[in-house]
């Protein structure tokens, strides 16, 4: 058996395989002159867009298109739903209206696509109808769709083969299309302000902006290791450098780590800076990115419910300060207390042997503060050691002027008043690199600390996962139910089984 044909059989678990009565109705056609998959067709109406003022429009000819669902068989008469991106509409079929396409109406029938030219108005019952006089098959469904009510239901195999999930499960393509309103409106706020759009390189010499473990790729002509960018972060910076005051991104990022119902090893994120603003600036602008999405996306209903509970998204947002979180959740514990913080830690079965103090620290927060933290509430004022990219405090030097947005115990946002001291950037990344590990970069990015060299003004700078942000909005309990195509272990070859999924948090 080819590799091609063992892959086909992975891959066909939703639906039974190609179904014998179709391929002979595929074929039945082609043998009466049809073609089943014709190069071009009547350009449609959005059947959405023909339903509105319905009954003063009764009578009017329409072009719809879209897939038709189940057929219901009257005799002289059959109805079917027919779909397309706007919504749905009930086709009538009448003998005596389509002399020519009734002796051959059985070889047409749910999942395939079809052209309607038909009259509007209603039935008896008053259902909004479209009454078919000519039906032009665009395209023949070799497959039987998921039935009506048992759907496709498996999760994984909703994963696997979203373009059956999309046209079988309607709430799932209104989530994308909110998903893509959410990223349209978060390009329209950052546009009111003045920033600008830009790209930056995904494929870098040098990884940075963030603390994880990257992809890592080679480019033969020249020779040269390249990275999957794990954050823009240090491009966007360099703008800044340059004069253009204000920029954002929003772009995939990639980061060789675990799969969870919050983790898929690539992402979207928003990456904006801004010169002459600080940390609490930022503040200001991510309070007024969610008055906005409260407004457009949510059509001003600020409450969404999330994982079982119900979040107000209406700002102004809690503030707490870090250092006194760790205390309140650790008995009074000191985050910069080296010894008892190791004790906490291994005390919650946290590695913490030959790891740096604020790092086992830093994952002590993580265990018995962030699940707390049902907000929306901004955390700011992390300790100066885990922000090697922010400025540190006037008022406590031990801290970073930084704060991370939590909503329903989830992290949505990171930012930073940036780090623009160029000596003392050179210093935090050199000490980086002297604790090296895995999602340590492999040596100092010069050029950046050359760039901070020529002058970059003060900035406030702000990292949001959309991926995260659209679950939020959407209710979804895990990223893949928010991304297309979301990465998932190889099938076994037998089909069976969930394919280990990875479920779990890290």
């Amino acid at each position: 058996m080819s590799p091609f044909a063992t892959h086909r059989q992975r891959t066909a678990r939703v639906t039974d395989e190609i179904a014998p009565d179709r391929l002979q109705k595929l074929e039945a056609l082609r043998s009466k002159g049809t073609d089943p998959y014709p190069a071009r067709v009547d350009k449609p109406t959005p059947i959405a867009e023909c339903l509105v003022d319905l009954d003063a429009r009764a009578g009017t000819r329409v072009v719809v298109a879209g897939r038709l669902g189940q057929m219901r068989d009257f005799g002289k008469l059959r109805f079917a739903h027919l779909h397309d991106r706007s919504g749905s509409v009930q086709i009538g079929f009448e003998r005596d209206a389509l002399p020519d396409f009734w002796p051959d109406r059985k070889l047409i029938e749910n999942g395939d696509h079809v052209v309607i030219r038909g009259r509007l108005g209603r039935t008896q019952k008053g259902e909004p109808t479209v009454w078919a006089d000519q039906v032009t098959l665009a395209s023949k469904s070799l497959r039987h769709p998921p039935e009506k009510w048992h759907g496709l239901q498996d999760v994984e195999i909703r994963y696997r083969m979203r373009y059956v999930d999309l046209f079988a499960n309607p709430e799932v393509r209104q989530a994308f299309l909110l998903r893509a309103a959410l990223v349209q409106e978060m390009r329209n706020y950052w546009n009111s302000l003045g920033y600008v759009e830009v790209e930056t390189p995904i494929l870098q010499p040098i990884f940075g902006g963030a603390t994880a473990r990257p992809f890592r790729t080679h480019h033969n002509a020249l020779d040269m290791p390249l990275y999957l960018r794990i954050a823009p972060e240090l491009y966007l910076k360099r703008l800044l450098v340059g004069g253009l005051e204000r920029v954002y991104e929003i772009g995939r990022v990639f980061r060789n780590e675990g799969i969870s119902t919050r983790h898929n090893p690539e992402f979207t994120m928003l990456e904006c800076y801004e010169a002459w603003a600080d940390y609490r600036d930022v503040m200001d602008r991510v309070e007024g990115l969610f008055a906005h999405l409260v407004r457009t996306v949510l059509k001003g209903n600020s409450k969404v419910t999330f994982r079982g509970n119900t979040y107000d998204l209406q700002p102004p947002f809690a503030k707490q300060r870090y250092l006194d979180l760790f205390a309140e959740k650790n008995d009074g514990l000191d985050f910069f207390a080296e010894e008892p913080v190791r004790a906490r830690a291994r005390q919650l079965g946290i590695e913490e042997r030959g790891r740096p103090h604020f790092k086992v620290a830093n994952d002590v927060f993580e265990a018995t503060v962030e699940p707390t933290l049902q907000g929306p509430v901004f955390v700011y004022d992390y300790p100066a050691p885990i922000c090697p990219l922010a400025k540190t405090s006037t008022a406590d030097p031990r801290v970073a002027e930084r704060f991370e947005l939590f909503i329903g115990a989830m992290e949505m946002g990171n930012a930073f008043s940036e780090l623009n001291d160029p000596q003392d950037q050179e210093r935090r990344l050199l000490a980086q690199l002297a604790e090296k590990d895995d999602e340590s970069p492999s040596e100092l990015d010069t050029d950046y600390v050359t760039a901070l060299e020529f002058g970059m003004p003060p900035a406030g700078g702000l990292g949001i996962g959309i991926d995260r942000l659209a679950m939020l909005l959407t209710g979804s309990p895990s990223i893949r139910d928010v991304v297309l195509f979301p990465l998932l272990r190889p099938q076994a070859p037998s089909g069976g089984g969930a394919g280990g999924q990875g479920d779990g948090d890290r």
